[in-house]
């Protein structure tokens, strides 16, 4: 039995899915909030003109030299595989915060959209930014106001993208 609180229901749901299947929902939710987050990006790089981000290419090279772990290949091929990693990453992050959004509902945290899609979206956040400012590759107590919004509009759209799909999911 659910108890409704401000937030959301607690509790078990009706459908009676098993906890890997409601990972299973999550990452599934995940990849659907990783798609609206990158066409949010890439349509405010196509309206403002701005270029990509060498971060996540910058994370994994940090990632494997803290690691001891190379990257094979010399020159173009190398570059080439760092620059496939990068974006790798934020895939990564934003499938592995739906998964962890999916666990949240095994245990019977079913909160409302509003709060679903932020907690969603801050988890995406840190999860894209936590190891960048730990490797000190980027500090975002820099950032000037127009690079929080590049940053904080796609991952809002995120969390609400993946809330809204995992808790389609979660429909009888």
């Amino acid at each position: 039995m659910a108890i409704e609180t401000p937030f959301g229901a607690i509790g078990k749901g009706k459908r009676g899915i098993s906890t890997g299947g409601w990972l299973l929902r999550g990452a599934a939710a995940g990849a659907a909030g990783t798609t609206v987050l990158n066409t949010v990006t890439y349509l405010d790089m196509a309206v403002r003109g701005r270029g990509t981000s060498s971060t996540p290419e910058q994370t994994v090279e940090a990632l494997a030299d803290k690691a001891h772990v190379g990257i094979p290949g010399e020159g173009e091929t190398r570059d080439n595989r760092v620059s496939g990693l990068g974006p790798l990453t934020g895939i990564v992050a934003g499938v592995g915060v739906g998964a962890l959004s999916g666990l949240a509902r095994a245990l019977g945290f079913r909160p409302n959209p509003v709060v679903g899609g932020l907690a969603a979206a801050v988890a995406a956040l840190i999860g894209a930014n936590g190891p960048m400012a730990v490797l000190g590759i980027s500090d975002p107590r820099t950032w000037s106001a127009t690079d929080w919004a590049a940053d904080v509009v796609p991952h809002l759209a995120y969390g609400f993208a993946t809330h809204s799909t995992l808790a389609a999911l979660d429909r009888a």
